[in-house]
């Protein structure tokens, strides 16, 4: 788990790195018409527009080094990127005729 906190931490350095996959997620569930990954696209650039607060402390006055929210954040963040490349790489049902 530490592992995974250090890879998502260059995310607090560069927030707007953040964004890059949630353009990429809804670009993509758009095109192809899936609304759970065009969901977490829209996860992540929320993301992006929060830690962007975060780094310019329009969203912490204080002490912010502490981030206690990224124990939550993360997970999420990572769990829902899994649903949507599933949710991109099923195979669409063809439509049933219509008897």
């Amino acid at each position: 788990m530490e592992q995974l906190f250090r890879v998502m931490a260059i995310f607090i350095q560069y927030p707007l790195l953040a964004a890059v996959p949630g353009v990429i997620l809804l670009a993509l569930g758009l095109r192809a018409r899936r609304t759970t990954a065009a969901a977490v696209g829209v996860v992540w650039l929320l993301y992006a527009l929060y830690e962007t607060g975060m780094k310019q402390r329009w969203l912490c006055s204080g002490e912010c080094n502490i981030r206690v929210d990224l124990l939550l954040i993360y997970p999420v963040l990572l769990l829902s990127l899994a649903a949507a490349t599933v949710s991109l790489l099923r195979a669409r049902k063809p439509a049933r005729p219509i008897p």
